[in-house]
């Protein structure tokens, strides 16, 4: 069941605002990466976001953070944004649901139904195709 466009901007605001600290997954230390812009404007925007990537690990973000090796080593956070294939989504779903975050976020382009309803029966917010950094301030937040 989809949820009407009106209901779909409210929820994705109560989430955006919820939301403190996010693992961006699939970070790259490239400013004309979308990752790494991403990372950047939800930086700005209050937000603490924990760069994860195997082959930065260890690496001095730019952001406040270190880029970790993997979400085991981030610890515990509110949400998790995606910057992989669809192929690799459900792995990174896996160890989100044992991180314990409550939303798992797929950036655009990224769509897996059956990693988002599995991550949904475990009670987590999904959102697939979509950016923070776009919702936030078509939503006004």
């Amino acid at each position: 069941m989809s949820l009407d466009a009106p209901a779909e901007d409210a929820r994705i605001a109560r989430i955006l605002t919820e939301v403190k600290t996010i693992a961006l997954v699939g970070w790259s230390p490239k400013p004309d990466r979308p990752s790494h812009r991403v990372a950047a404007y939800l930086v700005r925007r209050g937000y603490r976001v924990i760069p994860v990537n195997p082959g930065q690990a260890g690496l001095d973000s730019g952001l406040g953070e270190v880029v970790r090796a993997s979400l085991a080593e981030v610890g515990p956070v509110d949400m998790v944004d995606i910057f992989r294939r669809s192929e690799h989504v459900p792995p990174v779903v896996e160890a989100a649901l044992a991180s314990g975050a409550k939303v798992i976020w797929m950036q655009l382009g990224i769509e897996n139904a059956e990693a988002a309803a599995k991550a949904g029966a475990a009670g987590m917010e999904v959102v697939m195709n979509r950016c923070p950094a776009i919702e936030i301030p078509r939503l006004g937040l």
